[in-house]
């Protein structure tokens, strides 16, 4: 599949040596889980959780489904959740139209729903605020990637999943309204970015 010109050069610039050993550790229950689906033949069903499913969550889910495009992983499929739904903040989208993906807004209400696609002919990621237990989601054979410690804490237990990862993230939200809110934004995009392609690259 060919991934958008602008999306492969970022992908092509990620650096995966940066990733520590320490994090390699919990990503690698990951990799570990994709790889023995892969071994199966089974479908790969991601669920990426966060408090609020408006940040962190969507930007994992993004970029977990494009790195498996990339890499030509088959049968993944990547969705993400909340504790509780609001809406995918508006800075999360403008910051992955700024790396090449081509976003389109559906709906007009307090929570949009997008529709985002990283190739031509790719199904398109559709990206709203939901509980993760939600119908569009997944009920069984999935891992819960917990995406921030509020909702690792604060969700004990997922119903349905057969692996629970907790891969956090610091929230780009402290930078709302500062100077510093694009290059954060960004900065966590690239950080998840570049831990996405360390996780489908070494399968």
């Amino acid at each position: 599949m060919t991934i958008f010109k602008d999306i492969s050069n970022v992908i092509e610039t990620l650096d995966t040596d940066i990733v520590s050993e320490e994090r390699k550790v919990v990503l690698n229950q990951l990799s570990d889980y994709i790889r023995d689906k892969i071994k199966s033949d089974a479908s790969i069903r991601l669920n990426f959780i966060c408090t609020h499913n408006s940040r962190r969550s969507h930007l994992s889910q993004v970029w977990a489904q494009t790195m498996a495009a990339y890499f030509d992983i088959k049968n993944v499929f990547c969705y993400s959740g909340g504790t509780e739904a609001t809406a995918m903040f508006p800075k999360v989208g403008e910051t992955l139209s700024n790396q090449g993906f081509a976003i389109n807004k559906l709906s007009e209400e307090e929570n949009p729903v997008y529709a985002i696609k990283f190739s031509e002919n790719a199904h398109p990621i559709i990206a709203f605020s939901k509980e993760y237990d939600a119908d569009f989601n997944p009920t069984s054979e999935f891992a819960a990637i917990m995406t921030c410690s509020s909702a690792d804490e604060g969700c004990p237990i997922v119903f349905g999943c057969d692996k629970r990862i907790a891969i956090t993230y610091e929230d780009p939200k402290t930078s709302d309204g500062t100077p510093h809110q694009s290059e954060t934004y960004l900065e966590r995009s690239l950080q998840i970015a570049s831990e996405m392609k360390f996780v489908f690259g070494d399968l």
